[in-house]
């Protein structure tokens, strides 16, 4: 099987104090990634955290849209509970006009903050019931599709400029709770396998794809399976990279700590004197994420990749030093392309 790469950039702030800000390296990984082969970037959206610094999909898609050539250009994902989905689907528009036939336009329902960040996003309003998001999918896909139904008070409602292509629609979720719902309204899935140790089983995709066959709608479903993944020179190295992101999630998940991520060394050392849950846990956590060398690469993408039978796989990588993570990613499309 031919396998598509994607990444999927959260543009975590680096533990080794870089020159240019996590936005600009975002920049920099993007134009690398393109000359690499990557089929698309994406881009994540977070509020009031110190470790991922992407409050604003649709801004960095345009700025990285602008620095690269063909690459497709998405988010990974707008979290719509926060947004009008009218004025997501403009922006989109417009991102699709100014450059035709490369962006995507993924949507979550996840905070992606916090429930102070929540709250001021909402500000002077009340934050949106998360049981209003099927209703905010389904307004969005009509705004960008032209489905608003002939009864409903937004059905003169026009998005410019509307004479443009819709972007490419994502859905994305972590278990699940989305799956039927993408199904049902048309939308491509992306199931994140990169939050936790958890096994999301091959059923959230078959649950997918019953549904959008069952709603009637044309073409095929599209399914991308975002993990988390090193590539180093050895499987010993990539997990030693990795042991920072690890740690960090040992101590956010767990724990709620906000703090840098650390070094490798930092990371390994401090692991010896976490309690034997949190231990556990970290064991887990790095077992649920790809680390390989590059002859073990294309092994083990395509063994996930047969597993939920897509050809595309979504790669998430933090490692405490970006030029580790550029390699990484450069390591991974070499290996798949040989």
């Amino acid at each position: 099987m031919s396998l598509k790469l994607t990444v999927v950039d959260q543009s975590p702030v680096p533990g080794k104090q870089q020159e240019l800000s996590p936005p600009a390296l975002s920049a920099r990984l993007a134009q690398a990634c393109e000359r690499a082969g990557y089929h698309r970037y994406w881009v994540a959206e977070h509020h009031n955290s110190i470790n991922f610094a992407g409050p604003s999909p649709e801004v960095l898609i345009s700025h990285i849209a602008s620095v690269t050539e063909s690459i497709r250009v998405g988010s990974g994902g707008v979290m719509l509970p926060h947004y009008s989905p009218y004025k997501v689907a403009e922006q989109f528009r417009l991102l699709e006009t100014l450059f035709p036939g490369r962006i995507d336009l993924g949507i979550g329902r996840a905070p992606g903050g916090d429930g102070l960040a929540s709250h001021a996003l909402a500000y002077p309003y009340a934050q949106a019931r998360e049981d209003f998001y099927p209703q905010q999918a389904m307004l969005l896909k009509g705004f960008l599709e032209g489905g608003i139904p002939d009864h409903h008070p937004y059905h003169e409602l026009r998005v410019m400029p509307d004479d443009s292509p819709c972007p490419e629609l994502w859905m994305l979720g972590s278990s699940g709770g989305s799956a039927a719902l993408a199904g049902q309204i048309g939308m491509n899935m992306a199931l994140a396998l990169f939050i936790g140790p958890e096994d999301r089983p091959v059923t959230i995709v078959e649950e997918y794809r019953a549904a959008w066959r069952e709603a009637g709608h044309a073409g095929e479903p599209q399914v991308l399976i975002a993990v988390s993944a090193i590539c180093a020179a050895s499987r010993e190295e990539a997990e030693f990279l990795a042991s920072s992101q690890v740690y960090w999630k040992v101590r956010a998940f767990r724990h709620g700590a906000r703090a840098p991520i650390l070094s490798p060394r930092e990371a390994i050392d401090l692991k010896a004197k976490l309690g034997p849950s949190d231990r556990a846990y970290f064991d887990a956590t790095l077992a649920s994420v790809v680390c390989v060398s590059p002859a073990e690469c294309r092994d083990q993408l395509g063994a996930i990749a047969e597993r939920y039978g897509t050809d595309e796989i979504g790669i998430v990588a933090v490692t405490h030093d970006f030029e580790d993570r550029l390699r990484s990613y450069e390591l991974l499309a070499a290996s798949l392309n040989r």
